[in-house]
């Protein structure tokens, strides 16, 4: 059966529901089981459950930013091909999201305050971004991924060595989230200029250093 084409009314109507699941949280379900399932759970001292809480917390909020990128961005694109694969990419998101609200109820903890703001914020450079032209949207999608990438990469220095269930969720995330940078460049992606790319270094460090507190 041919698949419907969605009008602009559609689409909105569509965000609009992928914003309350995403802030809401209890609505998302992964497509794929937690990487940290059948891990046993390690004896953290309170100082170490704070900190992987904290580390947690930052890269659900990185994935409600990403969620908000990848549908400001499907919303304005004007290739059908480049906003089906912005949805796809925000559809395998969703596994990161749960997965991480999952590990932060496991290490007694919160989501951050402050996601609302930060996906506004996101999905508003995602929606200029699609606006700006398709591959300068794919360019913003795997300068975002690399940034996440390294972040992910630090995290899993700064983990507790003996907390294996949040390390096998922030591998598995590091794998895809690689792959999507890859992706959008081979869709033909414009590669960002280093300056940009600090600028966006800097919003994300205000990100992570307040989604780590709150």
């Amino acid at each position: 059966m041919e698949r419907r084409k969605l009008t602009l009314l559609d689409r909105i109507i569509d965000n609009a529901d992928q914003v309350l699941r995403t802030l809401g949280g209890e609505a998302n379900q992964a497509g794929r089981p937690s990487p940290a399932q059948g891990t046993e759970e390690a004896e953290l001292s309170e100082q170490q459950r704070r900190h992987a809480a904290g580390l947690m917390r930052v890269n659900h909020t990185g994935e409600v930013c990403a969620q908000a990128l990848y549908q400001g961005q499907a919303l304005t694109a004007r290739l059908a091909d480049v906003r089906d694969e912005m949805e796809q990419a925000a559809a395998e998101e969703i596994d990161h999201l749960v997965w991480c609200e999952e590990r932060l109820k496991q290490l007694g903890s919160h989501t951050s305050r402050l996601n609302p703001v930060w996906y506004g914020l996101s999905f508003t450079l995602g929606a200029a971004a699609g606006l700006a032209g398709d591959r300068w949207s794919l360019g913003f999608v795997a300068a975002t991924e690399d940034r996440v990438c390294r972040h992910l990469e630090d995290h899993l220095e700064r983990l507790p060595e003996d907390d294996q269930r949040s390390r096998r969720i922030v591998e598995q995330m590091l794998e895809d989230e690689r792959r999507h940078g890859e992706a959008a460049l081979e869709a033909g992606g414009e590669e960002f200029p280093e300056s940009l790319k600090r600028t966006m270094a800097t919003v994300s460090r205000l990100m992570t250093d307040s989604s780590y507190r709150v």
